[in-house]
């Protein structure tokens, strides 16, 4: 009994709460939700199996053309404002930089390992840009563009993405946030972008064996 009040004292905290909502609010698998819903289509089955926007879009074309466009936005959004709601929430409750920072953590990992899908999930790109423009606002938006030209002259979104997280922690120490200098380190940045570059080892892989996809 006294083991069952203390989880329930953790559990009441404020901080601790923010960090469930952020993980299980992030594990909601939009894109393989959105495609089976709308289309009858199972993306974890088709395409590269992943759940995030590149492989709806891939799948949808060949599947659901009427469809790819709509979802796929749908998707990017969804997963995008998926782990920068709970950061606004935080904000509005006054939680310090270092919270915030965590909270962003368990976003990303929260999409790239969904207890939803059995711990499987996406590989982190658009929700890590959403919990990345709310902190660092000005390397998000640089690296936003940066990995859309790149995907526009290369046609390959894992190395676009990439390159967009490469441009990211550089400019990060080039224009750091408030919230950044408040913590005093660049490590949750760096964790962020070690998860993503880990979740596209499979891509990497490909791509030095010049097999790697193409988004046309």
């Amino acid at each position: 009994m006294k083991f069952v009040n203390l989880i329930l004292d953790v559990i009441s905290y404020q901080n601790v709460q923010l960090y469930l909502l952020a993980y299980l609010l992030a594990s909601i698998p939009f894109g393989f939700i959105l495609a089976k819903v709308f289309a009858g289509i199972d993306v974890r089955k088709e395409g590269s199996g992943n759940i995030g926007a590149t492989n709806v879009l891939r799948v949808l074309k060949e599947k659901a053309p009427d469809l790819a466009k709509k979802l796929t936005i749908a998707t990017f959004a969804l997963d995008t404002l998926k782990g920068a709601v709970v950061i606004f929430i935080a904000m509005a409750l006054g939680a310090e930089s270092t919270v915030l920072w965590f909270i962003a953590l368990l976003s990303v990992l929260g999409h790239c390992y969904s207890p939803f899908l059995g711990f499987e999930g996406g590989k982190g790109v658009a929700t890590g840009f959403g919990v990345l423009l709310v902190l660092v606002p000005i390397p998000a938006l640089i690296a936003i563009v940066v990995w859309f030209v790149a995907g526009k002259l290369l046609k390959i979104s894992s190395l676009s993405s990439l390159i967009g997280l490469l441009t990211l922690l550089i400019a990060s120490y080039i224009f750091p946030s408030a919230h950044l200098e408040a913590i005093h380190a660049h490590a949750p940045i760096w964790i962020i972008a070690f998860i993503i570059f880990y979740k596209h080892i499979p891509n990497i892989v490909r791509l030095f064996k010049k097999e790697e996809s193409k988004v046309v």
